[in-house]
């Protein structure tokens, strides 16, 4: 498979890349969206409050934040920063406090739990580090079983140009005890994309791979977004994920504190650095 990733430091047309400085990067909350088109998800002064009283802990604190549709995000930041909890909130898998998401033109605080359920199934793709697939079913049962949940038949066109493209149509019949753990992870990615959604959350989708398989499994996703208009926001801790990336937020205490553009490794280890200090 052919892929169309830059070199690291550099656009596709070898360009350098350049990281938004800090003192530019994020005033007051606010992020600005990279890429053209209608946003695919935001939130609007979003807060979210774990606990009460001595014990409360605030998670977010006053997010603005706009993912452009085709786009690829990295979140990232120290433990207890806040990245998961965003785009939990984003992904509507974690009720907030105060504020609004609104992902694909809907209000996801104003959605009853059937509507969010629906909204999550229908036009949501999920990765996990831990993959999370069924161990019954064979690599194909998996990949197909957000449409059958969804009683849809599939696009056994789409299906079988998705399964190829990730190098798996020799091991559908499998089950994922008898697939490499980069196998398992690209029948989450194929399963995440079978419903063809909106916006693919994945959160820390490499935590679990070795290097060479980690870097193919990036590949691939920014393949996703440059040749199928994928969007994906990914949590990462991993500077050289990120730099895979269109984008990279940094949080720290509940804020986004740094929004660098085209990031590198270097840019974001240097931003990390700055808020680790």
């Amino acid at each position: 498979m052919a892929h169309s990733v830059p070199l690291e430091g550099q656009d596709p047309q070898g360009n350098t890349r350049r990281a938004v400085p800090h003192s530019e990067s994020a005033r007051a909350g606010q992020s600005q969206p990279v890429g053209q088109g209608e946003p695919v998800a935001q939130t609007f002064d979003l807060v979210k409050v774990y606990g009460s009283g001595r014990t409360q802990v605030t998670a977010l604190n006053g997010v603005n934040v706009s993912f452009q549709r085709g786009s690829f995000t990295a979140i990232m930041g120290p433990s207890g920063s806040g990245k998961s909890t965003l785009m939990h909130c984003l992904a509507g898998l974690d009720k907030f406090t105060s504020g609004r998401v609104v992902m694909g033109g809907q209000e996801l605080n104003k959605l009853s739990e059937k509507q969010l359920t629906l909204v999550r199934r229908d036009r949501v793709g999920f990765v996990f580090q831990s993959f999370n697939l069924l161990p019954t079913l064979t690599a194909k049962q998996n990949i197909l079983l957000p449409l059958e949940l969804a009683g849809k038949k599939p696009d056994k066109d789409f299906f079988g140009k998705l399964t190829a493209s990730l190098g798996l149509s020799e091991r559908l019949d499998h089950r994922p005890s008898e697939l490499s753990g980069g196998q398992q992870q690209r029948v989450a990615v194929a399963r995440a994309m079978i419903t063809r959604p909106d916006v693919i959350f994945a959160d820390e989708p490499t935590g679990a791979l070795d290097s060479k398989t980690g870097t193919a499994l990036l590949d691939y996703l920014r393949e996703c977004v440059d040749n199928l208009g994928q969007s994906i926001i990914m949590v990462t801790h991993d500077a050289k994920a990120a730099a895979y990336a269109d984008r990279a937020l940094i949080l720290l205490d509940g804020q986004i504190v740094d929004d660098i553009t085209r990031p590198t490794a270097d840019d974001v280890n240097a931003a990390l650095s700055r808020v680790e200090a």
